[in-house]
Formats: C-alpha cells, structure tokens, sequence
C-alpha cells in the first residue's frame, strides 16, 4: 500500500512540479495572443469550448484501453510497472503531449505529421502521413471491437459483439462529421463523469477498503511473467511497450492538436494536455495496483488471465461488481465502455483533419467531409474482420514509434527557438532505444526475433546516429544564425 500512496503523490507533485517546468521551457505562454480557436474559427473543428469540455474530450481522446487493459497486463511483468507509470508519465507522456499542443497552438491548429515534417523535413513528413494515417485507422478499429465485447458480456442473449460494433460504428460516422460542439461536446460530459466515477471509485475502495496490494518491490524489480525464463518477453523494452497510452503513447500527439483548435488560452495548455496525462496516468496506476490486489498477487493474476474465459475485459467486469456493488459496478464499466468509444471516434475525426490538411480540403461543408470520410470509414470496416490480437499488436508498435517523431520534431522546435531542447531530447533518446530493441528482438511475426545484445547494441547505435544528426543541425543552425530568439 505504501508504494502505491507514494507513486500516486508523485505522479500528483509532478503535474505541479515538472508541469511548470515543462510550460517554462517552452516559453513565453501569453494568454493575450488570439488562438487558432478564435482565429480560424468555422464551427466545425476550430471552435472555442470551455476549458472544462476541451480537459475532458481530450482525457477521454487518450484515455481508451491503454491505461486499463495495458495497465492489467504490464503490471505482469511486476513492481517495474509502477516506475515506469510513474516517471514515465511525468517526463515522457505527459511532456510530450504538452509540448505538441503548444507547437499546434502556435502554428495555427498545424496537424502532427505537417508538424513533424516542418522540423525534420519533407521525406519524413510524408512517412508521418502514412503512420498516422495508418495507426489512427487501426485505432478506430482496435476501439470498435473492445467495447463491443465488454458490452456483450454484460448483455448475454441481448446483443452479440456484432450488433455491438455495428452500433459503435455508426456513432463514429457521426461523431467524425458532425461538429465538434454538436455530439462530442455533448455526450462526452456523462462519458467522463462515468470514467472518473470509476476510477475515484476504485481508488477509494483501494485506499479505505482494506485491501493489501502486494507490489513486491522490496523482492526486486525482476520479471514476474510466468515466461521470464525463456526470455521472449524482457522486462524491457516489453514493458514500455505494454504500457503505453499509461505513461507515453504517440497517438496523444494526434489529439493535441486536434483539441489544441478548440482552446481559448494558451496559458489553459498546461492544465488540460499536461493535466490530462496525468489523470491517465492515475488511471493506470490504480488499474495496476487493483490487477494484483484483487487476485492475490502477480502469480494469481498471471492464473486467472491464463484461465479459459477470462480476459481484460471479464477482469475489469469482475473487479467493478465485486468493489462498487451492482449499481456501481454498472457505473464504473460504462467508463470502462466510454473511454475506447470516445477513443476511437475522436482518432477517425483527426485522420479526417489530417487527410483534409494534406489535400487542403475545407472541412465547413459537409459534403467534403464526407468524400474525406467514405474511404476512411471503409478500411476502418474491413480491418473489423482481422483478427484482433494481430491489429493490437502492430497498434502498440507503430503507437509507440509516432511517439519517438514527435519528440524529435519538438526538440529540433525548441532548439530552433533556442529553448531548453534537453526536455523531450532525453525521452526522445529513451523512446527510440524501447521502439527499435523491440520490433528487433520481438519473436517472429510480431518482431524479427534477434539476440537481445545484437538488438539493444543496433538500438543504441540508431541513438547514436540520430544524436549525430542533431549535432549537425544544431552546428549548420547555428552558423546560419537560424536559431530564432524568444
């Protein structure tokens, strides 16, 4: 219990502490200058919301699956999974997302890949258009089919996982077409309520319900997987890769702009994209700590995960009816169901503004956003038929990968505007080393199955190189008086 009370004020101290720091690096935050909300406003992707709706849509955009189901299955790998939630939220996710919505603020509501290609260049932007293309399609469809099967097993005889997804799916059409304000910013205040019900709810009843949350940290921080020994799955980089949208996920980068062009102040960016990461980060350190307190430990959980039936999803139904009661349980799985369905339509509505930004379509008449949509939705429909364990597979790589882009392209920002550069550098680094050791040592054919020596020493020398080029850039910057003084 211990360590969970202090990993929980640590990640709290670090929303005040670090948040600060983050938002003073970046400089120069002026709540006078106008936003892209107010000066492109067209009332159906630049609309100026209250700040209260902007926090919510986009802890909901991010939240998803990610710090629930990824949090119940990284925390097998044992007490490391606490660190990493912990710190990695505080400087990686929650900076990263911080940083690219104040760069989107300050180039006009610019989408992720047109920013990343601004900064690291055109061969580049046009590989970011095809991965955030590609990851915000495999989250549309990743987020169909999760909820459709909570929903389903709550509902036996009443809807099978079919009628489920149809339903979710024809909420996506709308959700990515309408305006902003006209379904989004409506429904989504009883999506978060419920979401923040059931994480509240299980916190208290982790705090005061007597409870034991056996973390094991003063054993170690080794491996707990039933499969440690043969070595497939690593504590590293299997771990940072598990737990993504919990501590750093590349997909946050899509949605901070997005909402970034529903912001009135600049100086609110701190307290909904830095703050919003951190409620995330909460949620998947209490999803955590309840995975190993509700089944005894990390064996007990790794037996009833390997049980023939049971799953994340029975996991999250079992732990909310058994803590909260029915009506709570009831509750607290409608946040569980709210956060991948508010998740996936917002990742369908930002490919529709990235398709839009890269053809320099207007997105005000509706027509447009149709013909923007159709293909989107269509490949979106036939991913629905793939098996699922394939597309979360390659979701969480190519998630994690974006993730790395977005921290170079903000350290090449604020070098440029001769900033402290060392802030994303370092979980830029970091992040590399995690997204190549694992597609080179993951086993064939999730990864290429290398030796881990061979694949950590490449990843190290991709760092190396990436560094290399940095240095370059900063030199020929430097001599060309480019670095832009604040």
């Amino acid at each position: 219990m211990t360590a969970f009370i202090v990993s929980l004020v640590i990640l709290i101290a670090g929303y005040f502490i670090y948040g600060k720091i983050a938002e003073r690096v970046f400089g120069d935050i002026d709540g006078s200058r106008p936003t892209p909300a107010v000066t492109q406003a067209d009332g159906v992707d630049f609309v100026v919301m209250p700040t209260w709706k902007v926090f919510l849509i986009q802890f909901l955009n991010i939240a998803g699956m990610g710090p629930i189901f990824g949090a119940i299955m990284g925390v097998m790998f044992g007490p490391a999974a606490f660190l990493w939630i912990v710190f990695g939220t505080i400087f990686a996710g929650a900076v990263h997302d911080f940083v690219a919505a104040m760069i989107s603020l300050r180039s006009g509501g610019m989408s992720l890949p047109e920013i990343v290609g601004r900064e690291l260049g055109p061969v580049v932007r046009q590989v970011m258009r095809v991965v955030t293309l590609v990851l915000l399609v495999l989250v549309g469809a990743v987020f169909v089919l999760t909820p459709s099967e909570v929903v389903a097993g709550l509902t036996p005889g009443w809807f099978s996982v079919r009628v489920c997804a149809g339903a979710i799916f024809l909420y996506y059409i709308l959700a990515t077409m309408l305006p902003i304000d006209k379904l989004i910013g409506k429904i989504y205040p009883l999506f978060g309520a419920a979401l923040l019900f059931m994480g509240v709810g299980l916190l208290c009843y982790l705090l005061f319900g007597g409870v034991e949350i056996p973390d094991g940290i003063a054993e170690g921080l080794h491996n707990r997987r039933p499969d440690a020994a043969d070595g497939m799955r690593p504590l590293f980089p299997m771990l940072c890769i598990s737990i993504a949208c919990g501590a750093i996920s590349g997909f946050h980068a899509t949605q901070s702009p997005m909402m970034a062009k529903c912001l009135r102040d600049e100086r609110l960016a701190r307290p909904v994209f830095y703050g919003a990461m951190v409620t995330e980060g909460i949620i998947a350190l209490i999803w955590a700590a309840a995975a190993i307190a509700f089944t005894g430990g990390y064996e007990g959980l790794a037996a009833y995960m390997a049980t023939p039936g049971n799953s994340q999803g029975s996991f999250v139904t079992d732990v909310s009816f058994a803590w909260l009661g029915t009506a709570g349980g009831i509750l607290a799985v409608l946040g569980v169901v709210a956060a991948p369905v508010s998740t996936g339509d917002t990742a369908l509505r930002s490919a529709r503004l990235t398709i839009a930004e890269i053809f320099n379509l207007p997105q005000k008449k509706l027509l447009n956003r149709f013909l923007v949509c159709l293909p989107l939705f269509a490949v979106t429909f036939i991913l629905l038929f793939v098996d699922f364990e394939v597309l979360w597979r390659y979701f969480a790589w190519t998630n994690q990968t974006l993730a790395v882009f977005t921290l170079w392209a903000s350290t090449v920002y604020l070098a440029r505007h001769g900033r402290f550069y060392w802030l994303t550098l370092i979980p830029a680094l970091f992040m590399q080393v995690v997204t190549v050791s694992y597609i080179l040592l993951a086993p064939v054919p999730e990864g290429f199955g290398l030796d881990h020596s061979l694949s950590f020493a490449v990843a190290g020398l991709t760092c190396v190189a990436s560094l290399g080029c940095f240095a370059w850039y900063l030199r020929g910057a430097r001599n060309s008086i480019e670095l832009i003084k604040d």
